[in-house]
């Protein structure tokens, strides 16, 4: 549904909502679903195998911890490696 008033739709929503993902990197066995799944937010650290926000979307990162924030065009395809993710080492929240 679009409108072309400029008021609020459902791809406009989708771009203003924004959403924090978290990576437990101590829980993580480095088994690449994620980044499979959904590589434009998540890779494998080249360093250490193990998961994390890809740099376009990170915020945060040490060697236990990858956090970023997505668009909400991304929330699809980020929920499926959250849902994947077979040691559940990943969370995603709403933000904005």
């Amino acid at each position: 549904m679009y409108q072309e008033n400029g008021r609020a739709t459902a791809r406009r929503h989708a771009t203003m909502t924004q959403y924090r993902v978290i990576v437990d990197r101590d829980a993580c066995i480095g088994c690449g679903v994620a980044a499979e799944l959904c590589n434009e937010v998540f890779m494998l650290n080249p360093g250490d195998g193990k998961n994390q926000v890809a740099p376009k979307y990170e915020v945060e990162h040490s060697d236990s911890i990858s956090v970023g924030i997505i668009p909400g065009e991304l929330y699809e395809c980020t929920l499926s490696a959250v849902q994947s993710c077979p040691v559940e080492a990943i969370r995603l929240e709403k933000i904005a």
